[in-house]
């Protein structure tokens, strides 16, 4: 076959096997954000398709057709038409993983999470699993005030997941650059979300905290302020009125020997 004339070339097989690894790189991907949106587990669910796709962008972004004639596979699969369909997606996907802040509960080379996430993670299922076992014969709809077991017993396990996780803030507010550097990685946030909302909303449980008594201090101090005013005030006014006195008295004793000394 002559083929068509004019400028209607094909994909050279290199390019095509690349724009193949990407589509599919894109699909396992978007499943698998779909399938751990909730409860959310995109960042160690899905980074490894995340690092995939990346190296097959690149793969695109590097390659070249091997016939001098033909344009480069970048050129012919990123940027041959207005859509640019494979730059659209890159993008999305590269947006959507940085708004999680996926790299914030990964180690530096993404390949799995980081000590701190485990820990976290690790601790958050110990509070789940506590929550489940304490609640295991119990009839759902029981009130708040029967789940006096879970509160009592679950809180040693509940209070050290609240502690890492304010330190993991407390660590990244520090440490981070970036505009959502306060922000820790979406899979962590959600899974204190739930945990939070079943222990104060659900259980009714409260957590002691432990800042209780400098803000009492502090209170007494501030609620203390007026009474140190006021009589600090009604010191400093008759100290005032001693010194006005004084000298009237130190004056009439001095007519006084004065009158004395004249009849005297």
């Amino acid at each position: 076959s002559a083929g068509l004339p004019g400028d209607l070339p094909e994909l050279e097989p290199e390019c095509r096997s690349l724009l193949a690894a990407f589509a599919e790189g894109s699909a396992a991907l978007t499943g698998c954000l779909g399938r751990r949106a909730r409860p959310v587990r995109l960042c160690q669910g899905c980074h490894g398709h995340y690092r995939r796709l990346l190296a097959q962008y690149g793969s695109i972004a590097r390659a070249v057709g091997n016939s001098s004639e033909s344009h480069n596979c970048a050129k012919s699969i990123l940027t041959s038409d207005r859509l640019q369909i494979v730059v659209t997606l890159s993008e999305f996907f590269n947006e959507t993983w940085e708004a999680a802040n996926c790299a914030n509960c990964l180690k530096n080379n993404s390949e799995g999470l980081s000590n701190y996430t485990e820990e976290f993670l690790d601790l958050f299922n110990k509070s789940l699993t506590c929550f489940e076992h304490n609640l295991q014969g119990q009839a759902i709809d029981l009130s708040p005030n029967n789940y006096t077991e879970v509160c009592k017993n679950c809180n040693e396990t509940y209070t050290k997941l609240n502690d890492l996780y304010n330190h993991l803030q407390k660590m990244n507010r520090q440490g981070g650059e970036s505009a959502h550097s306060s922000h820790l990685c979406i899979d962590v946030e959600d899974a204190m979300n739930i945990t939070r909302k079943l222990w104060s909303r659900t259980f009714n449980c409260s957590l002691p905290c432990s800042d209780t008594v400098p803000v009492i201090a502090v209170s007494s101090f501030i609620l203390f302020l007026p009474i140190v005013f006021y009589l600090s005030s009604f010191l400093h006014s008759k100290q005032k009125k001693r010194i006005l006195i004084l000298p009237k008295r130190i004056q009439s004793n001095a007519n006084l020997v004065n009158i004395q000394e004249k009849y005297s």
